[in-house]
């Protein structure tokens, strides 16, 4: 088999520059964990600079046709690649609660799944990085008071650190994709506990940001807070003013008020 082709129904879209892979197999620290996991490898130009590595590099792919062709070109991924779709898997059949990083040039049809997927893993994932869609990438590391800042950038700051690192253009790929790419970077913070109800505040994040453009008095009114609590200044704000902190703040107020 010389190449895979491309599947449009699960987003592929093969990363052609050595270059860039190799700064993205680079994003990573490799501190505090033995092994990485990267998700939808298709012909390995990403997980060959991970193999370089003094890390145990494990594979997760979908693609029946790249899993063939990994198995044929890359003989030291032996018993490391995984057949398995990455949003369904247990991944703890293979790492069994241990720490592992994630890496990986994601589709863009199911980018934002793998965020929310790797969220709630975050116990075991201390680093997070890959090429993402620009803008998905942009909105993971956005802060708040601006439109790109939502629900994804709340949950995400909430547990790691996030950084924008560089863009990618199209022509690098094959097929070429219609937008750009960006490649960012997730760190787990030291201390990623929360003061509050984790299940709350995940609730009062994406029901604030439903109705983004309203204030949180309107846009929390599901709640049945308190008339005392409606009347905090802190529900005069819409979502996109709260910062991590403050989401915080407002969570901590609503599960003091009983919900």
């Amino acid at each position: 088999m010389d190449k895979v082709k491309a599947k449009k129904h699960l987003g592929q879209h093969f990363l052609k520059d050595e270059s860039i892979a190799k700064n993205i197999a680079d994003t990573l620290s490799l501190e505090g964990y033995e092994d990485v996991l990267e998700i939808g490898p298709g012909m390995g130009v990403l997980t060959k600079y991970m193999l370089d590595k003094a890390v145990n590099t494990y594979v997760i792919e979908i693609d029946t046709e790249s899993v063939t062709y990994l198995e044929a070109n890359y003989p030291k991924l032996h018993g490391k690649i995984i057949s398995q779709d990455f949003l369904k898997y247990n991944i703890n059949e293979v790492f069994e609660n241990k720490q592992f990083a994630v890496i990986g040039n994601f589709p863009y049809n199911i980018s934002t799944q793998i965020v929310f997927r790797v969220l709630e893993f975050r116990d075991q994932i201390p680093e997070f990085s890959g090429m993402f869609q620009k803008e998905v990438a942009e909105r993971i590391c956005e802060k708040k008071g601006s439109k790109a800042y939502g629900i994804l950038s709340v949950l995400a700051q909430a547990f790691y650190d996030t950084e924008y690192l560089f863009t990618v253009d199209e022509n690098v790929f094959n097929p070429p994709p219609k937008v750009k790419s960006g490649v960012m970077r997730m760190r787990r913070k030291e201390d990623y506990s929360l003061p509050c109800s984790v299940k709350l505040f995940f609730t009062v994040v994406k029901t604030a940001f439903q109705q983004r453009r309203k204030t949180l008095r309107n846009s929390l009114k599901t709640f049945s807070l308190s008339d005392n609590l409606r009347e905090d200044s802190i529900f005069d704000l819409r979502p996109e003013q709260l910062d991590v902190a403050q989401f915080i703040e407002l969570t901590q107020k609503i599960e003091a008020d009983g919900v």
